[in-house]
């Protein structure tokens, strides 16, 4: 007796974050997705804290954002809990982290889109993640469905100036996207739904505030693995400026891991490392 053949299986659009607010970045393509039925899993690859400290506040308050965005409980991995990643470690846990992405993409089917963070100097585990984001996809041939968004970077900014949600040019063409104005005050509101993140907040907002006023868009760029044998910019970068890292131990610790990546692995020259 003939029966009814199985639903297709719809592709997922995937989220990759560093920290427990950096959805920010991603808040309308993920609100449009879900308008238009299709499923969002997301991925948070540090505890987004350090030592002893808790991340248990961290994971609500990202999971009541995204549940407003309409993203399933069950479709949000802390995958830095379950690796033991500490904030601002994500660099020095490359091989670990890889191979949990590698496995998880695999896991979920057919991919629609990928969304990670972009190349560009602001926080070490940003641009830790924009890599092994690159590398894996590279590997399981979803490349072309990888986007970077920005967050915040010092390109072309003094001291500890930054830049919030600011596409860098050398990153390549820029898709922007209009946020309409009820979604741009919905997204700035939760801006208060971080109270973990406060201090945090209290510099970045005034610079979101900004961007949907006088921009209103949402900035996505392909990502590239030749870029990423390049400085994100010239000058020094944001997390130097803090102290988080160093461009020197960032790119130590990239080429020690693609190196040791069997096939597919971009090799840098110390010209292009520079």
């Amino acid at each position: 007796m003939p029966t009814d053949p199985s639903p297709p299986v719809m592709p997922v659009a995937v989220v990759l974050i560093c920290h427990q607010d950096d959805e920010c970045g991603t808040y309308l393509q993920i609100l449009r997705h879900r308008q238009l039925g299709r499923r969002v899993v997301c991925a948070c690859f540090t505890r987004g804290v350090m030592g002893e400290r808790d991340e248990t506040q961290r994971n609500a308050e990202s999971i009541e954002v995204l549940r407003r965005l309409g993203v399933d409980a069950a479709d949000i991995v802390f995958a830095g809990s379950l690796l033991g990643i500490d904030d601002q470690s994500l660099i020095d846990n490359l091989p670990q982290a890889a191979a949990w992405l590698r496995a998880w993409l695999v896991s979920l089917g057919p991919v629609e889109v990928i969304y990670t963070t972009a190349w560009e100097g602001g926080h070490p585990d940003h641009d830790a993640l924009h890599v092994i984001s690159a590398q894996v996809c590279h590997e399981l041939g979803l490349l072309g469905k990888l986007r970077q968004y920005p967050l915040y970077n010092s390109y072309q900014r003094p001291w500890q100036f930054f830049r919030s949600l600011y596409p860098l040019p050398a990153n390549g063409p820029v898709e922007r996207i209009r946020v309409p104005w009820s979604l741009r005050v919905r997204f700035l509101s939760y801006s208060f739904m971080y109270p973990s993140q406060l201090k945090s907040w209290l510099g970045i907002f005034p610079f979101f505030v900004a961007h949907y006023i006088f921009k209103g868009t949402a900035q996505l760029q392909a990502v590239s693995l030749e870029r990423i044998a390049e400085r994100p910019h010239e000058g020094a970068l944001y997390y130097e400026k803090r102290g988080f890292s160093t461009w020197k131990h960032m790119r130590a610790r990239i080429d020690e891991w693609l190196g040791s990546v069997p096939t597919g692995a971009v090799r840098f020259s110390s010209s292009q490392s520079r």
